[in-house]
């Protein structure tokens, strides 16, 4: 009886300790790390606009380097394979987003829960005109196209991929027009030196589908005629 009592005792020493070690607060800096770390998290999370270190550093009144540094050990966190979602530097920003290799089976699942949004063929020309001619007028997109653009830019306005970039200093003196920080991240692009080779945006003009039946209808006598000056609603700023 007593021989098993004392080959209890480091047992029950054991397991003392690991209770002891359980209940042990975390020193002060380490929880302030640790609450920091989950802050960082769920603003780019919730936020749909990329952020900078120094954004969510002026916003969380931390020191940049900290704030960098967590970034840094969450982007690398999700980076595991047992994550479906990642940390990525998106437009001089930081975004999460789903991870490249899961896109198709999240695409699948989420056509079954809503219709796909897509740019038409016209939007998607335009769109690369400008993205690869920037800054352009409304006329100069239009020499180009052959076609009358006004309902496409405004398509383009509305979902904010393009923007107003000044006036052009010739005669008339046209609106300019540029993509803008929500194009980088549709297109997932840090800046516009990743801009896509012209053969995979007509990749992507083939594979697209139509969701403005005004912008697809067969050519007709409004597709052929001459420029007309741009609408008031453009020049007006």
């Amino acid at each position: 009886m007593k021989q098993t009592e004392v080959q209890s005792a480091p047992e029950m020493e054991g397991a003392i300790a690991e209770e002891l070690l359980r209940q042990t607060p975390l020193s002060a800096a380490d929880s302030a790390d640790a609450q920091l770390k989950a802050l960082v998290e769920a603003v780019i999370y919730i936020t749909d606009e990329p952020l900078s270190a120094d954004q969510i550093a002026i916003a969380l009144q931390q020191p940049a380097e900290k704030v960098g540094r967590v970034l840094a050990e969450l982007t690398s966190e999700y980076n595991k394979p047992e994550h479906g979602l990642t940390v990525r530097q998106i437009a001089g920003g930081y975004k999460m987003s789903t991870k490249p290799e899961h896109h198709e089976s999240i695409r699948a699942f989420v056509k079954n829960l809503k219709p796909a949004l897509k740019l038409s063929l016209a939007a998607l020309e335009t769109l690369a005109l400008i993205a690869y001619k920037q800054p352009i007028t409304a006329p100069e997109v239009m020499e180009v196209r052959g076609v009358q653009g006004a309902g496409v830019l405004k398509t383009l306005l509305d979902r904010k991929l393009i923007t107003t970039a000044g006036r052009k200093q010739v005669i008339g003196k046209p609106i300019l027009y540029k993509t803008t920080k929500e194009f980088l991240v549709q297109f997932g692009l840090q800046d516009l030196a990743e801009l896509p080779t012209l053969k995979e945006f007509e990749e992507l003009s083939r594979l697209s589908v139509t969701d403005d039946a005004g912008e697809t209808a067969p050519a007709g006598p409004a597709d052929t005629a001459p420029a007309q000056p741009e609408p008031e609603a453009e020049r007006s700023e």
